[in-house]
């Protein structure tokens, strides 16, 4: 090359004009840009040579400004749509005669910056420009119209973003959804989380560090997450909200009731019915009932609610109420396993109302074993809708009019004693209700009042009765048993404070209780067969019972086979599982944030027993919560030891807790 040469190197990532000076060694050369700072280029690094005239380096600018009119990169199209046909390959400077009608030094470096920076109609071939196959240039702007509609979507996404933080309202695209989804699996499972990475795009666009915490506080300020928002049933397989098809069907149900197939329902209207709930139930699936027989016997009713009046094995609620499995009770509220319009309304034993019920009539012998029972699908109206609280305070004051529930309560207590001599193991530990409302937190501590001892007695009873009469007709239904665990010995027993600490020595020894189609005995409960039958608007096992038990007494085929039924109790069991799991993480989250708020607080507690001795980690009962958490302890203590202690350290959302004990 001749000094004076024009040409065009790059420079790290920048595309520059230099003037050639003069040659360096045998293959380089000397360039001096526009502001006079020299470089050395080895031919291959000059990207493109500019023929024709030869200039000083003060001359590059005016050059530039003479090409910069002619990049109009649309100009491309229809020099492509003239070669395209032939295929023909071209220069730079045949470019500029065909765009321009001249190739002077400005005009062929226009076209080769126009060839050099398409993506589209050309590509580079040696040292010349050929023209994109049709249906090659058809898929690229295809992808570059793509591209433009993304960036659109995701300045728009910005922007909204920026407007919901300055608290405006906001109305998300269908596009932002998928982005915000992203966000919620990141903060919700972090690492585990699929297809996170428009979530990390997100938070590094907004400075935000890329944490799945930061991703929580985001969508907490953007107002899409409460700052107590759920994680552990948000990493659940737990569905939350029923599809429309399913409401679509539950109306339908409402308006248009199918035909009861048990159309000889047994009136049972005339027996004085009582439901016994918490306050807050809603979900009313049980009732209680005394009848005296002619020959002056009593015989104890339990009305169990029938939603397969308005369910049919394999329909839309049918398959919806499997997928759940379980309602889900949490302290924010409940998650229902059928639609709360039929779970609350004609499923439900409401006061007043003719309801349909799977009602068990069981005569007891004095000493409260089953001396005869019937199972028949009824219809009821219940009478009085009470709490436990005032189920108690009647059975206290001994309420004139109301002798069958007082009759009931003594029945409740006979069968109690009876399955103590069957082996039933009693284990009294107290439980808590934590409930959360406008973010007020809640725990109540509730008794084992003769209130509740009824109700689970008779409940208890129906789901013998109901295991009875599967096993004897040979009915595959989901049976429970437990197996007979290994107790601490009386001696280990008696040297334990009796209460809490004995029972939660006796409970340790436990083993899970476990569902089958083949009867076996329930260690805990005494019995040698069980079922569980009452609850069938929560509990799905038990609507696979109602099913079962309903068809054979119709003397229908069962609607389930023995390998269904096999394959159900399997999936169900893992599914309650989950529930359940979620149940207790968020129960403890709560216990956690009510402790937290009060740091001050003094709360007597029990020692219960050791968790890892050597290492001075004891359970400890909060007497006043009914929470049992987990203590490092600072000097010896033993189980049945009484504290005092106050939190130094609580944060539910890392699942910690530290107490100090105060020395009075």
């Amino acid at each position: 090359m001749e000094k004076g040469t024009l040409v065009e190197f790059r420079a790290g990532s920048d595309r520059r004009l230099g003037v050639i000076d003069r040659p360096e060694g045998k293959k380089h050369w000397i360039a001096i840009d526009e502001r006079g700072q020299s470089y050395t280029l080895h031919p291959r690094e000059i990207l493109f040579e500019i023929s024709g005239e030869s200039f000083q380096p003060k001359q590059i600018q005016a050059f530039l400004q003479q090409v910069q009119p002619f990049l109009d990169p649309s100009s491309l199209e229809v020099a492509w749509e003239i070669l395209v046909e032939d295929a023909a390959a071209v220069t730079p400077a045949e470019m500029a005669m065909l765009l321009f009608s001249d190739q002077s030094p400005p005009l062929c470096y226009a076209a080769h910056l126009l060839l050099a920076d398409d993506k589209l109609y050309f590509k580079l071939k040696g040292d010349r420009y050929e023209p994109r196959a049709k249906n090659q240039v058809n898929e690229l702007k295809h992808q570059l119209a793509m591209e433009v509609q993304r960036q659109q979507e995701w300045q728009g996404f910005i922007d909204r973003i920026q407007q919901a933080l300055a608290q405006a309202s906001v109305e998300w695209s269908p596009s932002d959804r998928l982005r915000l989804e992203a966000l919620e699996r990141f903060a919700a499972l972090g690492d585990e989380a699929s297809h996170k990475a428009p979530a990390l795009e997100t938070l590094l666009h907004l400075k935000r560090s890329e944490t799945p915490q930061a991703a929580f506080q985001l969508l907490v300020d953007l107002g899409l997450w409460a700052s107590h928002e759920n994680l552990y049933l948000r990493r659940s397989q737990v569905p939350i909200q029923f599809p429309p098809k399913v409401l679509e069907v539950a109306h339908h149900r409402l308006d248009s009731p199918p035909d009861d197939l048990d159309v000889h329902r047994l009136d049972l209207t005339h027996l004085k019915v009582y439901t016994i709930d918490d306050e807050s139930t809603r979900e009313i699936d049980d009732g209680l009932s005394l009848e005296i027989l002619p020959d002056g016997r009593q015989r104890l009713w339990v009305h169990i609610a029938d939603p397969t009046r308005w369910v049919l094995p394999g329909d839309e609620l049918d398959l919806e109420a499997r997928r759940r499995s379980t309602t889900i009770y949490l302290p924010t509220g409940m998650i229902p396993m059928f639609p709360p319009e039929l779970a609350t309304g004609p499923m439900s034993l409401v006061q007043g109302r003719l309801s349909c019920a799977l009602s068990f009539g069981v005569v007891l012998q004095e000493s409260g074993d089953i001396d005869e029972y019937t199972i028949h699908a009824s219809q009821i109206k219940t009478t009085y809708r009470l709490t436990y609280a005032d189920v108690d305070e009647m059975l206290e004051l001994g309420v004139q009019g109301e002798s069958e529930l007082e009759a009931i309560a003594h029945w409740a207590l006979v069968r109690r004693e009876w399955r103590s001599t069957q082996g039933a193991i009693s284990i009294n530990m107290p439980e808590s209700s934590i409930k959360v409302q406008d973010d007020e937190i809640t725990i109540e501590v509730l008794d084992n009042s003769i209130s509740r001892q009824l109700v689970a007695e008779m409940m208890i009873l129906a789901g013998e009765v109901a295991a009875r009469y599967g096993q004897a007709h040979e009915l595959p239904i989901p049976f429970r048993h437990q197996s007979q665990p290994e107790l601490p010995s009386e001696e280990e027993l008696i040297r334990l404070p009796a209460g809490p600490v004995r029972s939660c020595a006796i409970r340790r020894c436990m083993p899970r209780s476990e569902m089958s189609i083949t009867p076996a005995r329930h260690a805990s409960l005494g019995l040698d067969t069980y079922t569980q039958v009452t609850s069938p608007i929560r509990r799905y096992s038990d609507l696979l019972t109602h099913f079962q038990l309903k068809a054979h007494l119709r003397g229908d085929p069962l609607p389930f086979s023995v390998p269904q039924m096999q394959e159900l109790t399997m999936s169900i069991s893992s599914t309650v599982q989950e529930a359940v799991s979620v149940e207790r993480q968020t129960n403890r989250y709560w216990g956690l944030e009510y402790l937290r708020r009060l740091p001050n607080e003094i709360w007597h507690a029990l020692m219960l027993r050791w968790l890892r001795e050597h290492e001075n980690l004891g359970l400890v009962l909060l007497e006043d919560l009914g929470l049992e958490l987990a203590m490092r302890f600072n000097r010896d203590v033993v189980p049945g030891d009484r504290l005092q202690l106050r939190v130094s350290l609580a944060d539910p959302r890392q699942d910690i807790i530290h107490f100090e004990e105060v020395v009075a």
